[in-house]
């Protein structure tokens, strides 16, 4: 496709320079540090007060295991890295557009589905980047402050650890599946939009509002790829391995469930890729 690595290279080239990657890629990370040490401290300060009137209860035994709190700081961190990726896509083609930077690339001899693909490369990528540095910050600071290992309570071992690390790994890549459909959402309205604000405002105001009103839709909500995207209002899987790796045994999974948490955001990626690039298509730059 005419153009394509040169679009690549500039979109790697614009990513290493603005401000807007970098925030893509360090404040999911910086958003976990901070919950983490706020929850440390007032923990710590609880079961201060709780050993002074008495033995501790169940939850305050299981409290101390890491993998809870690293189950946490995932979800909170790609709840805001979702967030993210759905802002930058919106504004990075609009953006482009409205500065003539993409008049600019077109001139170069890069054709306009080449230009629509390098973005979305460079926004997984990205993306990728962000999710590798949170993952490592969420387990460096759970086990900077609480101890990783398997659920015992009365020296019996409620949940094994390679039970938890089972759950864990299921939970983050389920809550992983949507994200490309996000990607190309974002980049989809980027495309319709008349201007960069007019991109951002419509496409975060979408994902709100999916994810305010999904639990009115029922079952049918199963077939949105935002329902299985950790959100302000989480009913991902992600949210119940939280409880899963915390020894509570009365969370329900539904298999069925979990299939279309893999199978739905595919086919929503491949509607947005193609409207994206046959819009693109038609628009006057």
């Amino acid at each position: 496709m005419n153009g394509f690595l040169t679009a690549l290279k500039s979109e790697l080239f614009i990513a290493l320079r603005t401000f807007a990657s970098k925030l893509i890629l360090l404040a999911p990370a910086l958003i976990i540090v901070l919950q983490n040490l706020l929850l440390w401290i007032t923990e710590t300060g609880q079961a201060a007060r709780d050993n002074l009137l008495g033995n501790p209860s169940f939850d305050e035994v299981v409290s101390s295991n890491a993998y809870g709190y690293f189950v946490d700081s995932m979800s909170t961190g790609l709840t805001m890295l979702g967030l993210l990726i759905v802002a930058q896509p919106a504004y990075s083609f609009s953006f482009e557009r409205d500065t003539g930077l993409v008049r600019h690339l077109l001139i170069r001899r890069v054709s306009r589905p080449a230009l629509m693909l390098a973005k979305l490369v460079h926004l997984h990528l990205l993306a990728l980047l962000s999710f590798v540095i949170l993952l490592l910050t969420a387990y460096f600071f759970s086990g900077l402050f609480w101890e990783f290992g398997p659920i015992v309570e009365d020296g019996f071992e409620l949940i094994s650890e390679e039970e938890i690390l089972f759950e864990i790994n299921t939970g983050l890549r389920l809550a992983l599946a949507p994200f490309p459909a996000a990607i190309a959402f974002g980049l989809l309205i980027s495309v319709w939009a008349q201007s960069a604000t007019q991109a951002v405002t419509t496409a975060l105001g979408i994902t709100l509002a999916i994810d305010i009103f999904k639990s009115m839709l029922g079952d049918y909500a199963n077939f949105l790829y935002a329902r299985f995207q950790p959100s302000l209002i989480d009913d991902s899987y992600l949210q119940d391995v939280s409880r899963i790796v915390r020894g509570y045994s009365d969370v329900l999974v539904d298999e069925n469930v979990l299939q279309m948490n893999l199978w739905v955001p595919i086919p929503a990626l491949i509607v947005f890729i193609a409207v994206t690039l046959a819009v693109i298509q038609r628009k006057k730059i």
